[in-house]
């Protein structure tokens, strides 16, 4: 008797959570679920355009790309935080790594830890904090999100530069 009440009690939370919309806890594309590692997409340039698809920050609410450069690759980083989507930089030159994973409002560095604020892109704590991660402007067209090539550049050339 004791099992079907226990059973009966679990049964009546799930039926509960589930009406209260609580079914997504912790999924990947909720924006306060936590931890979100970042997802690979790829980007589109068109001269000195380069453009994703805002449906992928949506999706996966933290993303990152890589956009060619007469001087290389440089990697950017799209997440979504408190209903608004951020652009920056996504490297730690300090620990040379690239990828940062969203985490209750903190972007935290996928190699050596160092947490930076997910709103403002400063350091928290970590070795690498005097390496901000620079925003990136851009607009949003025809269901993309577009930045300009010289600005991508500038906000990376920014990042690599200590504070």
């Amino acid at each position: 008797m004791n099992g079907k009440l226990i059973l009966t009690v679990l049964l009546a939370v799930v039926v509960s959570l589930v009406a209260a919309g609580c079914t997504e806890i912790g999924s990947k594309g909720t924006a306060d679920a936590s931890p979100v590692k970042a997802t690979w997409i790829t980007t589109q340039a068109s001269g000195d355009q380069i453009s994703i698809p805002a449906s992928s920050v949506e999706e996966d609410t933290n993303v990152h790309f890589k956009v060619n450069t007469d001087s290389g690759e440089i990697a950017v980083m799209a997440y979504r935080f408190n209903d608004e989507v951020f652009v920056r930089s996504n490297v730690c030159p300090p620990c040379n790594s690239i990828g940062f994973t969203l985490d209750q409002g903190t972007l935290v560095c996928d190699s050596c830890g160092t947490v930076f604020d997910a709103a403002t892109g400063n350091g928290i704590e970590g070795g690498c904090v005097a390496y901000p991660k620079e925003s990136i402007p851009y607009t949003v067209s025809d269901g993309n999100i577009v930045m300009k090539l010289g600005d991508v550049v500038a906000a990376h050339e920014k990042t690599i530069e200590p504070n």
